[in-house]
């Protein structure tokens, strides 16, 4: 299954792309798809190796559900993430508008009071406009003020982390309404947690918004080279903070999730939620110079710690063995990427 169009929109004449750039080729999208298939082996051979080593206690339907649970909330701050380094670019701000969204939702729900429908929609509403409103900012100084992206996104995270921290005193909120913890955070529709169904769906929609519209064929564009991409006629800028203002949203919308699944904020739980996302995207076969990439890719990026982690802890195993696994994926993806382009520019 590969979700990849053609990185140039319909009506785009070729000869406006420079000799570098940037169209992917029949070659580039099959490439890409064996590097997605061959991570998927992976993640099916690391699941058989668990539940061959403990089948009683690993290979079971509430054991996969945990699983699922696990992954959901990194699966929505990758989908984001997906967009943002398919157009060569970098979030290292996540974790931080994670927390200090679930920090204002957390307030302003305690504001309206009550765990209605309203509150819950109050905490909704803020969680994903103020996550969107800091992306706009990011997106803002990377596509118009020119700061690179690293230091905006660096500079945020630092920035995003301390407001949260300064709003509470550094302690966490506990008072997440109780009707937002029945529904999101142990509610299930047919025995799946809504958590999982929310992540599904956002990947889903992720999916289908960079296979069939003309956003995604844009930001893979983008991606492939932004000097063709404006030759083309697209407004880079105005797509480069577009993407940013998503990637800020689901960061927000996840720290509404963890809201409800800890009952409350988690202020230093994500200091590393910035590299996991970026981790899973690129092991899922998206490449960090842009241009290439997969939703479904980054769904298997998404589940191979999380099974690994779960693995595990089950097996008896210390947890500190997956940081050395999914480092070592990270790197085997990078450099297939690597030798991809190699050949690319060779040819």
């Amino acid at each position: 299954m590969s979700l990849e169009p053609s990185t140039v929109p319909p009506g785009t004449d070729p000869a406006t792309e420079n000799s570098a750039g940037a169209r992917l080729t029949h070659r580039d999208r099959v490439m890409a798809a064996g590097q997605t298939i061959g991570i998927a082996v992976v993640l099916l051979l690391i699941v058989l190796a668990f539940a061959a080593l403990e089948p009683e206690a690993f290979a079971t339907p509430d054991n996969f559900r945990n699983i699922a649970i696990d992954a959901s909330g990194l699966l929505i701050v990758a989908v984001g993430m997906t967009f943002v380094i398919i157009i060569a670019g970098i979030d290292l701000s996540v974790g931080s508008v994670l927390v200090l969204s679930s920090v204002l939702s957390a307030k302003a729900m305690e504001t309206v009071g009550g765990s209605g429908t309203a509150t819950i929609l109050v905490g909704v509403v803020t969680a994903v406009l103020s996550g969107g409103l800091i992306g706009a900012v990011n997106g803002v100084l990377i596509s118009r003020a020119r700061v690179p992206a690293l230091v905006v996104t660096l500079g945020m995270l630092g920035m995003a982390l301390g407001t949260a921290q300064l709003i509470t005193g550094g302690v966490n909120l506990r008072n997440a309404p109780q009707g937002l913890i029945d529904v999101l955070g142990v509610g299930r529709l047919a025995g799946v947690p809504w958590i999982v169904i929310i992540a599904a769906l956002i990947a889903l929609a992720g999916g289908c918004v960079l296979r069939f519209t003309r956003f995604g064929r844009h930001t893979y564009a983008i991606g492939s080279s932004s000097t063709a991409a404006r030759q083309a006629g697209i407004d880079v800028d105005r797509h480069v903070l577009r993407v940013y203002t998503l990637q800020g949203a689901l960061a927000g919308l996840a720290g509404l999730i963890a809201l409800a699944r800890f009952a409350g904020t988690t202020i230093e739980g994500h200091g590393t939620d910035n590299l996991q996302a970026i981790a899973a995207v690129v092991i899922g076969g998206t490449s960090l110079f842009g241009g290439i990439g997969t939703m479904f890719g980054t769904v298997v990026g998404v589940f191979i710690p999380a099974v690994l982690q779960n693995g595990f802890v089950i097996a008896r195993v210390q947890p500190f063995w997956q940081q050395v696994a999914v480092g070592a994926v990270l790197i085997l993806a990078v450099y297939i990427d690597q030798r991809r382009r190699m050949r690319r520019d060779r040819a």
